[in-house]
């Protein structure tokens, strides 16, 4: 029998064995107390109140062109996220060739019947740079002539693809994005995919020339394939006022259900900068260095399409 008195008998367990108490310094810290539950869901709530409270005062920014970054980031780039992480399954490399400020004209090839390709780099550039750059692209007029789309497109930035326009964002330090195939790009035959169309008079060349700007070249893989054009419905685009009427596999002959793009994988690689800086801003009027600058980013975009297409093993797995 213990001599000790009950205040100083050391506790015991269940089966009589001894239980040495830990010394305070070896006690486990207490855990942290679980979120409340609504927490969560109260913030995104109180987030999303907050936006309409400063949509419906004014109490929100645009720029000139008419740029809104509050509207773009909360409501039209997340709708473009499942598109770009799920479906396509976009690869964006080489994006530590794009500066994280100042200046810079991203240069890409233009495929894929509808300009998918152009809102997906967009994303790629703001999601995965580590400045999260917005890209302020330089499309065609038919762009700003569309209900919904055209008003939409303002917000999100972008502008029409013209000299002052361009050289304006430029020199305020944008990051801009141009697709010079333009129509004959995105509207070509699958048979012609991955082909480069003509870029233009060099119009890009000529604004990175005058403001002094880095060229980023850009190839995407992967846009061909989303809605392979194999006719055009003429009659019906001169009455519609498009370019083309594209006849696709599944579309029209499946209706709304052929409009939706097949789930190919993608990759966009952007490529060392060329650099314009040491070139006097007179050369912007020089036909010949217009042309061969032109020219150095053309072959550049093409062979890179080749190396990524040598490298891909499957339309849809990579």
């Amino acid at each position: 029998m213990s001599s000790r008195g009950g205040a100083d008998r050391e506790p015991e367990s269940e089966e009589g064995a001894r239980v040495i108490p830990l010394r305070p310094e070896l006690a486990a810290a207490p855990e942290p107390a679980p979120p409340e539950p609504g927490t969560e869901l109260e913030r995104r709530l109180a987030d999303v109140l907050a936006f309409l409270r400063r949509r419906i005062t004014g109490d929100y920014e645009i720029d000139e062109f008419g740029f809104d970054q509050e509207l773009t980031d909360s409501v039209l780039l997340p709708p473009l996220r499942p598109l770009y992480e799920k479906w396509f399954r976009v690869e964006a490399v080489g994006l530590h060739h794009v500066p994280s400020e100042g200046g810079a004209l991203v240069v890409a090839n233009h495929s894929g019947t509808l300009p998918l390709d152009a809102l997906m780099t967009t994303l790629a550039v703001h999601d995965e740079h580590p400045a999260r750059r917005h890209l302020r692209m330089l499309a065609a007029d038919l762009v700003f002539r569309l209900p919904v789309i055209g008003p939409l497109a303002r917000k999100a930035g972008h502008t029409l693809a013209c000299h002052p326009d361009a050289e304006r964002l430029l020199r305020s330090g944008e990051l801009v994005g141009v697709w010079p195939e333009g129509y004959k790009g995105i509207g070509k035959p699958f048979r012609d995919r991955y082909k480069l169309q003509r870029f233009g008079r060099g119009g890009f060349v000529s604004a990175a020339l005058r403001t002094g700007v880095p060229i980023i070249p850009c190839s995407i893989v992967g846009a061909e394939e989303i809605y392979p054009k194999i006719g055009d419905i003429r009659p019906l685009a001169r009455l519609l006022g498009l370019p083309y009427f594209p006849v696709t596999p599944l579309f029209p002959l499946l209706g709304p259900l052929g409009a939706v793009p097949l789930p190919s994988k993608w990759y966009i690689e952007f490529g060392e900068p060329i650099p314009t800086s040491g070139h006097d801003p007179g050369g912007a009027d020089d036909p010949m260095l217009v042309f061969n600058l032109t020219d150095q980013v053309r072959e550049t975009i093409q062979q890179t399409l080749y190396r990524l297409l040598s490298q891909r093993t499957n339309v849809f797995l990579g």
